[in-house]
């Protein structure tokens, strides 16, 4: 397994190691161990998420706030997406900085977005099946959207023929506006 380092120090790229022969492939997808040493501390994962998109839409950028936050460990596992992560950490020196990369069934990469990020992806491809696990349960009281297109934050998102966004994500706030943390 390979840990790549992003502009943003807390936020990684993980690239398993893959072992393909005419049969297929095999890769190891999570290793505690490994992980833990690769942040920097214990992470204990307590939920598994699985959302199936079509192409052009756009999920994000959501959070939850303390005491429910939550890291996710993503990747995508059919299709491929482009996925963003952005500090939201006003104490931080990247605050309102973001991540971006592909995430592919392809590349097999996974991006690792601690709490106090925002997270969002598009979806290039005709299908998605995006999974994630995150450090904390999901709840809807603590959930919050950041406008996926703030010019604060200028996310720089591919181009897709026709996005399609959720009420939710229509409504996000801008970052100057939204609750964040310390």
């Amino acid at each position: 397994m390979n840990i790549v380092d992003t502009k943003i120090p807390d936020v990684k790229i993980i690239e398993p190691k893959v072992f393909g022969d005419e049969r297929g492939f095999f890769l190891e997808s999570f290793n505690q161990s490994i992980f833990d040493k690769a942040v920097g501390r214990h992470v204990d994962f307590v939920q598994d998420n699985h959302s199936m998109s079509k192409k052009g839409v756009l999920r994000g950028l959501h959070y939850q706030l303390g005491p429910n936050a939550q890291g996710k460990l993503v990747r995508c596992v059919e299709g491929e997406v482009f996925d963003v992560a952005v500090d939201i950490r006003r104490s931080s020196e990247t605050f309102g900085q973001w991540v971006g990369i592909h995430l592919s069934a392809e590349n097999h990469r996974q991006l690792w977005i601690p709490e106090g990020f925002a997270h969002g992806f598009i979806t290039l491809t005709d299908r998605v099946q995006f999974v994630y696990k995150t450090t904390n349960y999901y709840a809807p009281q603590s959930e919050r959207s950041i406008l996926w297109n703030d010019p604060q934050i200028n996310i720089e998102w591919p181009e897709v023929e026709e996005m399609t966004l959720s009420g939710k994500d229509k409504d996000g706030v801008l970052l100057n506006n939204a609750e964040t943390f310390d």
